[in-house]
């Protein structure tokens, strides 16, 4: 699965590669002008890879991370 970003602003990420999540787990928090949106996960999985860096800018539809099976 792989996992964008909602809107434009900066993204924080609360996993790492390698760790396993559940169904909506909060997996990153997008933060533009007074609104944060937390990104939660579809599905359950394993974190295969994390496409940003901590606190880089994203506009909406960028990739943020890809999440494998389980």
């Amino acid at each position: 699965m792989k996992i964008y970003a909602p809107f434009a602003g900066i993204v924080r990420c609360h996993v790492d590669v390698g760790e396993k999540i559940s169904t909506g787990q909060e997996l990153a928090t997008v933060e533009a002008t007074k609104l944060e949106s937390p990104v939660v996960s579809p599905g359950p999985g394993t974190i295969s890879r994390i496409a940003v860096a901590d606190f880089s800018d994203v506009i909406g539809g960028d990739l943020i991370m890809e999440i494998g099976e389980a």
